[in-house]
């Protein structure tokens, strides 16, 4: 028999064409609730996502958003301390969360006979978590080693959260990190944390995420016992829109890291909301310039130059703004002038010739192969679902976002290459290693 091996782009276009099916609705209490039912595997995904990251925070409480994803493990009025990952281990499940600066996750994945347990903990983290002086001490001091660990121990890290961002954000609470300042936590009082947790970890500022091996009616029914009664928050969330005047100068920033190795070369720019079209062509912008050996900054200033050791470029899609990096390490013997140099040519060659249609449609087929990735599994559809209706208020975008990608053109690439990526616009900072007395 012989083998039908079909081109990638029909292989892909074939599987686009399974919609992801959902439901969603809301509870009187403002809940928002996704179900995703797919009975392939005996498994479920449950999420909650919060609509609180490190830009909600205050000046001088900042850190808290993330902090919350550590304590709001502690415990609650029916949960004891360490036993929420006791009841998901002895399920046989897995669990976690993470913290950016516009949403906070939580998530189980467990054996679908055990929907149940997934949702009386994340209810009972959203009812009544253990919000108090022992939670509290506790996860000041994992959360300082993890920032000793992940941040101040990290090459570069420290120079791009605290530098880097706050020189691109100098009035947006997106300045500061998302780990926050140790100094602002320690400086918090309960009634502090009693109070962040009112206002922010409640159903009307929640979405809640059931992906997997479901029962639709049973489901519901579950989801009404056990959040159809928690109440609406007390306490009005404000979400002040602030704007960043424009950058019209290059911002030059000099740093000494005692961590680095080698020179590095960071250039950050800002650029629109994630929501914004532009933000999908930067993605694509971001793969032509460094993703891939056939990449252009790879292709050209890494391996044919040898002129860095390392290169790479992204969009950061935040909901506010984003941020566009392209990040560089020299190889030994070349300046920071020199990378630069050869980095700024190839995103100056972009601006002026653009980009061929069979380098759009390359990238197409790679960002098609991409959202398949991501939706794989059913803690990928969830998170998915999740965000494409928090940030997006679309969420049908997880089988319709892939077609936005598919409308751009080059004319596109070159015409936001030329809008965002300019040298007055961005910051060009520096980390030296540092220098040993």
């Amino acid at each position: 028999m012989k083998k039908i091996i079909l081109p990638f782009i029909l292989l892909t276009g074939f599987m686009f064409s399974q919609q992801i099916k959902f439901e969603e609705y809301d509870l009187s209490n403002g809940l928002h609730v996704i179900l995703h039912k797919d009975n392939s595997n005996p498994v479920v995904a449950i999420s909650v996502s919060y609509h609180v990251g490190s830009k909600n925070e205050k000046p001088d409480r900042t850190g808290f958003a993330h902090f919350f994803e550590h304590l709001l493990f502690e415990g609650s009025e029916n949960i004891k301390r360490g036993e929420f990952f006791q009841y998901i281990n002895k399920a046989g499940g897995q669990n976690n969360a993470n913290t950016k600066q516009d949403r906070t996750y939580y998530y189980e994945i467990l054996p679908s006979n055990q929907l149940g347990l997934g949702l009386w903990l994340e209810s009972e983290r959203m009812l009544h978590a253990k919000v108090d002086k022992e939670g509290i001490e506790t996860q000041r001091k994992v959360v300082k080693e993890e920032k000793r660990l992940r941040i101040d121990n990290q090459p570069y890290s420290d120079a791009i959260t605290r530098i880097l961002w706050n020189d691109l954000f100098p009035t947006h609470p997106y300045h500061w990190s998302v780990i926050g300042s140790m100094e602002d936590l320690d400086a918090a009082s309960e009634e502090d944390y009693v109070h962040f947790y009112k206002t922010f970890y409640v159903p009307d500022n929640a979405v809640l995420t059931i992906a997997g091996d479901i029962d639709l009616d049973q489901a519901k029914k579950m989801i009404n016992d056990y959040f159809g009664s928690i109440p609406r928050g007390k306490e009005k969330i404000i979400r002040p829109a602030i704007e960043e005047k424009p950058i019209t100068k290059e911002i030059i920033v000099d740093a000494e890291d005692k961590n680095a190795q080698v020179p590095a070369l960071i250039l950050g720019y800002r650029t629109p909301k994630q929501t914004d079209k532009d933000a999908y062509v930067l993605t694509i912008i971001g793969n032509i310039l460094s993703n891939g050996e056939s990449s252009r900054i790879v292709k050209n200033v890494q391996n044919k130059k040898q002129l860095a050791m390392y290169t790479g470029s992204f969009l950061w899609p935040l909901e506010d703004y984003g941020v566009f990096l392209v990040l560089g390490l020299t190889n030994l013997g070349v300046t920071i002038d020199q990378l630069g140099g050869a980095i700024d040519e190839e995103i100056e060659n972009l601006k002026k010739n653009g980009i061929t249609q069979k380098e759009l449609d390359i990238q197409i087929n790679k960002l098609e192969k991409d959202f398949i990735d991501a939706n794989s599994t059913v803690e990928g559809v969830a998170e998915s679902l999740s965000d494409y209706y928090l940030f997006y208020h679309d969420t049908n975008l997880i089988n319709s976002a892939i077609e936005i990608y598919r409308s751009i053109t080059i004319d596109d690439v070159k015409r936001v290459a030329n809008q965002y990526l300019n040298e007055n616009q961005r910051v060009r900072l520096t980390v030296m290693p540092e220098k040993k007395p």
